[in-house]
């Protein structure tokens, strides 16, 4: 089968996409004028716009920076070392089910301490008291 296009337009297409001779016709091909795209052919699909709005995510409330983010990270890591290293357990222990998952600032609230530090700090005393 005889090509539509020009030499020079399949040669423009190797050189911008840096591919071969039969994949710069396939985008050619693909991306015609009069070409219908998709099932543009067919009548639009309907939506049903209910379940569309049921399916939409949140948008994250706080985006971070990757600097921000590393930053958190540490400042976690330091806790957690000063914590004494606990095993995921004994974050089950003493915060219960969703202890593991908490930052340090959460399971500090969960038992009435005022700042994460001084959670990691007694960390070891209410594994103690959790144990009992």
């Amino acid at each position: 089968m005889k090509s539509q296009f020009t030499n020079e337009q399949v040669n423009e297409v190797m050189e911008k996409r840096g591919c071969t001779r039969k994949a710069a016709l396939r985008w050619l091909n693909r991306n015609r004028e009069d070409r219908p795209k998709g099932k543009a052919a067919a009548a639009p699909a309907k939506v049903d716009e209910k379940k569309a709005a049921a399916n939409d995510k949140p948008e994250p409330s706080t985006t971070m920076t990757p600097e921000e983010r590393g930053k958190a990270r540490a400042e976690g890591l330091r806790l957690f070392t000063l914590a004494g290293r606990p095993k995921k357990s004994d974050f089950t222990k003493v915060f219960g089910k969703k202890g593991p998952g908490w930052t340090w600032e959460a399971r500090a609230k969960a038992v009435g301490l005022a700042t994460p530090e001084e959670c990691a700090v007694k960390f070891q005393s209410l594994l103690k008291k959790a144990g009992r």
